[in-house]
């Protein structure tokens, strides 16, 4: 059977909530990057990584650890899917920059990538999390589009669990 995990990075707690939303619908352990070892990422087939969006669209602090560990790693073979939290109204030339910055740092890994996203339900003006019209994974908005987040997640989950 194949195993997965949810890891994400989280200062204010709404990643971590997503993160955990998320891990309790596939029924798999959600975990803080900080935690993350190199025996967490080799002994999963699935991973399910998530950061909130700093400064000029960059992943959460702990994330850059957390890649270098990744990328100490074989992914060759991994499935994985992104999500991040961010603001698209205060700051909506950086939306959910961060899972862009975790997407390009790990997509010559080998792994396969997940859970692509249409744009079409957001509003935002600019975002590294797009690559040909799509979101590299799935962007929550808890701060203006907080009633969008459980259903969001919901057909998110469903989408990519025939992957996992």
């Amino acid at each position: 059977m194949k195993t997965t995990i949810v890891i994400y990075g989280s200062s204010t707690g709404t990643c971590e909530s997503v993160a955990q939303s998320i891990a309790a619908k596939l029924g798999v352990q959600a975990m803080n990057v900080q935690d993350m070892t190199a025996d967490t990422v080799n002994n999963h087939d699935n991973l399910i990584l998530g950061t909130s969006t700093w400064g000029a669209g960059e992943m959460h602090d702990d994330w850059y650890d957390g890649v270098k560990t990744m990328q100490s790693c074989n992914l060759a073979g991994k499935c994985i899917a992104l999500f991040g939290t961010g603001d698209a109204e205060s700051y909506s030339d950086t939306f959910v920059g961060g899972m862009g910055e975790l997407y390009n740092a790990l997509k010559d890994s080998g792994a396969h990538f997940v859970g692509s996203v249409d744009t079409a339900d957001y509003s935002f003006t600019d975002s590294d999390a797009v690559i040909g019209g799509m979101f590299v994974g799935l962007p929550i908005d808890e701060i203006n589009e907080e009633e969008k987040t459980e259903q969001r997640i919901n057909e998110w989950v469903a989408r990519i669990s025939p992957n996992l």
